[in-house]
């Protein structure tokens, strides 16, 4: 008689659901049951409603504060254990707490750090993320860490778009490696040279801007502006400001993360941009803003899931 080695199944959190649904059409299998409970002090457990015993686990959930979706994961991970799951692998569409990636000032903890260390404490044997905010964060880890890219499936809808004088934007400085590997990615599709600018910025504190400016032509030119997390939308909708001011034909943002807090759906609104095209590592209803397109990786997270599985390549698989 053949018994299936290592079969799998996939769970989601409260934060990973929709996604995860989708991850699942795409491996022709069903989402599994996983309850969370909440009790009237704000604690809650979470408890496998399917069996799991020797099987690979695929626990689904973005850890974006508030702290209750990380505590979600970790519970998720821990049940997972004691149930005596042959391996578990946390699926992290949205990293949380990745900015807090050095000391960059005097007694500040690492937030990236301390939720690698913390996600390894509760049991996760292996983890998928998407779009880190600073790759060495997979170096906070000691299990195998699978690093997707937004950009497998951002880079295909901008080509879709068939911007004749198409011009790639880094919103600063720090961003510019991430805008030319995008530029790269393009250029190996369309095999047509993609040029790229980049915005200085002088930022006093978090989440605000004193003063901006292209350097670079962007005079008659589609402008796309590529970065890895849309917060208060303020820096994007300052870009897309001077590049109209700056003679730009149109100005669209690609990111990866829609993380989208306070009234950042309003300045996306009232903004000069054209378009806010995010993907689904976060849920996002459109309604709050008809300016913002959402685009999935499920696919590429249920390649990684297949490959893993079948111990392939994740880079062939999701190039």
């Amino acid at each position: 008689m053949l018994i299936e080695a290592n079969p799998y199944k996939v769970f989601a959190g409260s934060q990973g659901q929709a996604i995860a649904q989708r991850v699942c059409e795409h491996l022709h299998c069903q989402l599994g049951h996983v309850k969370i409970e909440r009790f009237s002090d704000g604690e809650y457990a979470a408890t496998f409603e399917d069996s799991v015993r020797g099987q690979s686990v695929y626990l689904i959930q973005s850890t974006n504060p508030s702290a209750d979706n990380l505590m979600e994961l970790l519970l998720m991970i821990d049940a997972a254990k004691r149930a005596s799951a042959y391996k578990v692998i946390a699926v992290i569409p949205y990293f949380g707490w990745a900015r807090q990636d050095r000391k960059d000032k005097p007694r500040v903890g690492i937030g990236a750090k301390l939720v690698a260390n913390i996600i390894q404490v509760a049991g996760a044997d292996r983890v998928i993320v998407v779009d880190l905010h600073a790759e060495q964060i997979q170096g906070f880890f000691d299990i195998p860490v699978d690093h997707l890219y937004g950009s497998n499936v951002l880079a295909p809808y901008v080509e879709s778009l068939n911007l004749d004088n198409l011009i790639i934007a880094s919103p600063d400085v720090g961003g510019s490696k991430r805008a030319a590997t995008f530029c790269k990615k393009l250029q190996a599709q369309t095999g047509k040279e993609v040029p790229m600018v980049i915005c200085y910025k002088h930022r006093p504190e978090a989440n605000k801007i004193s003063e901006m400016r292209v350097l670079g032509d962007v005079a008659g030119k589609d402008v796309v502006i590529i970065d890895d997390i849309v917060d208060t939308a303020g820096t994007l909708c300052k870009a897309a400001k001077v590049m109209k001011e700056a003679g730009a034909n149109s100005v669209r943002a690609v990111i990866s993360h829609g993380v989208m807090s306070g009234n950042a759906c309003q300045k996306v609104q009232e903004s000069e941009l054209d378009e806010l095209v995010i993907t689904d590592s976060i849920p996002f209803d459109c309604s709050r803003c008809s300016k913002v397109k959402v685009v999935s990786m499920a696919l590429p997270i249920a390649k990684t899931i297949l490959a893993i599985q079948e111990h392939l390549s994740i880079s062939e698989q999701n190039m």
